[in-house]
């Protein structure tokens, strides 16, 4: 999915607010390995990452805390960095989210990667809009 609806809440944000979107290239599912292996080495390479750029990661599962806008909003009173990890197709390995200071789940259904960037970097503009009283457009 192309990087379009990212850009374009990324760009509407306050400087105070920057985006980055950093992306690992997920393990190849063509070697034969078994899928807890596959996300073991795809944690092993995204956790430093993730703590390289926030000291408060939050992954993303069907299974975390139910996001709201008003709850979105409510941590977002003062800026400060935080890094959102988004599984590969199969998901994040359990080390991730037992890291992570909150897991969220930002719908029920199974959604792309490319679709979840756009819906993070929305309901952060929508927080950040929120909190300045800011009409949206």
């Amino acid at each position: 999915m192309d990087r379009a609806g990212w850009d374009d809440y990324r760009r509407r944000l306050p400087r105070e607010y920057a985006l980055e979107l950093v992306e690992l290239k997920p393990e190849a599912r063509d070697r034969g390995r078994p899928v807890p292996r596959l996300l073991a080495a795809e944690a092993e390479r995204s956790a430093p990452r993730a703590r390289a750029l926030s000291s408060r990661s939050t992954s993303t599962g069907s299974r975390g805390r139910r996001a709201t806008s008003p709850t979105t909003s409510a941590h977002g009173a003062t800026p400060r960095d935080v890094a959102f990890v988004i599984g590969s197709a199969d998901g994040l390995d359990p080390s991730l989210k037992d890291s992570a200071a909150a897991v969220v789940a930002l719908s029920a259904l199974t959604l792309p990667h490319g679709l979840v960037r756009v819906l993070l970097a929305e309901q952060l503009y929508r927080a950040v809009t929120v909190l300045a009283a800011i009409p949206t457009t």
